[in-house]
């Protein structure tokens, strides 16, 4: 089976790369490294001593799409590329649209020529908004995202839906992520944001190990159990497996369908920052600040259909998380630039 993986230089991209490469997958990568790193890839051939061809290209030029897929002879594409940012989407919508939909829709047309028609994408739990039910099911209302980020993965969604329908060839998996955390439990693959991270777990090892000053928990007065955020957090290393799960499903049911990723559990800020704190016998600084635009009180799922259909199951708990990420901090300090 030969594979294109776009987005594989990323975070979850490097982690489904290894568990591809183990499979005896043939992966070709293509990353544009807007927040991402070869290093990370390097990683990889690293544990699995195996060449990986990886390629530094944007999804929004279609000459050199072209010529990859003249090049190759797919059988799927896992597309994971994609600007991925909350607060950066509602500050630069724009940015967001053009990115993650014009190349999208670059990358199905480029497939399209060239008679490819398997695609497991990479969507998230954003598409479900401020939920109406917990847990999210499937089947749940999708009303609309609650941010720039969220909506683009709801029209991609939309647009995979009308192709499937325009074209019964077509087979899409859309795996709708909850929270990913933790590393690959070698620590030589990890989450390495770009500046600032947005993401909660990096955040806490980043404050642990002294490179942040502290922690802000924005809001304190949600109607949960202890007043914060309550999220779904799932180890990378399941979610990269889940993908795995979608490309043996991805040729068994024609058309489109839809999965949760996740643990059915959810956990708190603050649930997240004290079991960091007893798993690894340290110290995280934080304070609280007001409510962030976008954020909403709970989200967790009901990960049923994946673990009956896809014949998967998310088995790391958040102990698993927080140990493995601060494994992965304490031998990168500085992430994959000086790691």
């Amino acid at each position: 089976m030969k594979v294109l993986l776009t987005g594989g230089a990323g975070y979850i991209g490097s982690h489904t790369l290894l568990e591809l490469i183990k499979e005896s997958i043939d992966v070709t990568v293509v990353d544009n490294l807007v927040n991402s790193s070869f290093e990370a890839v390097r990683r990889v051939q690293l544990l699995t001593d195996k060449h990986i061809e990886v390629l530094p290209m944007d999804l929004r030029d279609r000459q050199e799409l072209s010529k990859l897929f003249d090049k190759h002879d797919f059988d799927t594409v896992i597309h994971l590329a994609g600007l991925k940012t909350v607060s950066e989407s509602l500050e630069n919508p724009l940015t967001y649209y053009e990115n993650n939909i014009s190349g999208t829709i670059n990358l199905c047309n480029a497939m399209v020529k060239h008679g490819v028609h398997n695609l497991i994408f990479s969507s998230s739990a954003t598409v479900y908004g401020d939920p109406s039910e917990l847990p999210i099911k499937e089947e749940s209302s999708v009303t609309g995202a609650t941010n720039p980020y969220g909506e683009t993965k709801l029209i991609i969604e939309k647009i995979l839906m009308d192709l499937s329908d325009s074209n019964p060839q077509w087979n899409a998996v859309i795996l709708r992520y909850f929270n990913p955390g933790g590393a690959h439990q070698s620590g030589h693959i990890g989450e390495d944001p770009n500046g600032i991270p947005n993401n909660l777990v990096p955040y806490i090892s980043q404050c642990a190990a002294g490179r942040r000053k502290e922690l802000t928990v924005f809001g304190k007065d949600y109607l949960t159990r202890d007043g914060t955020c309550i999220r779904d957090y799932i180890h990378v290393v399941d979610l990269a497996l889940g993908h795995l799960a979608a490309l043996s499903k991805i040729k068994e049911e024609p058309g489109v369908v839809i999965y949760n990723l996740g643990t059915g559990k959810g956990s708190s800020v603050l649930e997240v920052i004290h079991t960091f704190e007893e798993v690894n016998k340290v110290k995280v600084p934080y304070i609280f600040g007001p409510r962030r635009v976008g954020d909403i009180p709970e989200c967790y799922t009901d990960p049923t259909k994946a673990n009956r259909e896809l014949h998967w199951k998310a088995t790391g708990t958040l102990e698993h998380i927080c140990r493995d990420a601060w494994n992965w901090q304490k031998h990168n300090p500085l992430g994959y630039a000086k790691g």
